[in-house]
């Protein structure tokens, strides 16, 4: 019955992890379904390590037909977010190379103290001086931003791979304890923005994805309806009358 929903919408956001990909492979039904929908779409994802281009080649390798202008992911977000609000700032950036490329372009100046900021992406480099060195900033007076609560994600190998979630965790577990600033789902700011990319309200758009603490909890944050999706569900989509109704209309 819930198939019947998808004509009412115009706008579609998507979670990418569990439900257009599994690692690096696309799951049955993706790739029609984003053909289908004809750039009526965003993918909004906690990925907090790479940038949309880097990204969007994972994915054409995959085979999935989805540019870069169709990526939101928490990290860049997060220095979207800190352009608007902190230009310029003295940047600690717990993160990818990157992001840290990203954030030198926007003019933040990178350094390990006397930090204005805190930023905490995922980091496969973190050691026990990173986690020194942000301690020492917050400590300080540093804010602190978060690119995505998630600890974790599920590996190829079934074992649970670290994200930036664990590392904040750690960092915010030292001394005196500072509130930090989160951008990733499930708050509100990464649906905000692919709502303004469709250039629709967040009611005429609806959030398919795998994990309702996220995907649905953030839908609902955001004035949004949300479809809990599985793995195996995304060809059921992609066929269905009503997609082929939204396409011509």
């Amino acid at each position: 019955m819930w198939l019947i929903m998808l004509g009412k919408y115009r706008g579609f956001l998507f979670d990418l992890d569990g439900t257009l990909m599994a690692g690096r492979r696309a799951l049955p039904g993706a790739a029609e379904l984003m053909r289908a929908l004809d750039g009526r779409f965003v993918v909004v994802s906690n990925d907090s390590e790479h940038i949309p281009e880097q990204l969007a080649g994972v994915m054409r390798g995959a085979g999935l037909p989805i540019g870069e202008d169709r990526l939101i992911l928490s990290g860049i977000a997060s220095l979207d977010f800190l352009e608007r609000s902190w230009p310029g700032a003295r940047l600690h950036l717990i993160g990818s190379v990157a992001l840290a490329r990203d954030a030198e372009r926007r003019g933040f100046l990178l350094t390990d103290s006397g930090a204005d900021i805190v930023l905490i992406a995922r980091d496969r480099n973190f050691t026990y001086e990173t986690l020194a060195a942000a301690a020492r900033n917050v400590h300080d007076g540093a804010n602190v931003v978060v690119a995505s609560p998630d600890r974790s994600h599920p590996g190829i190998d079934g074992y649970p791979v670290p994200e930036a979630g664990a590392l904040a965790a750690a960092i915010l577990s030292i001394g005196e304890r500072r509130e930090p600033i989160v951008v990733g789902k499930p708050e509100p700011t990464l649906f905000r923005m692919a709502c303004a990319k469709l250039d629709l309200d967040p009611c005429d758009c609806l959030m398919i994805g795998d994990n309702p603490l996220t995907d649905g909890e953030g839908a609902a944050r955001s004035g949004m309806t949300f479809l809990h999706v599985a793995p195996g569900d995304l060809p059921a989509l992609a066929v269905h009358p009503d997609l082929e109704m939204f396409k011509r209309g």
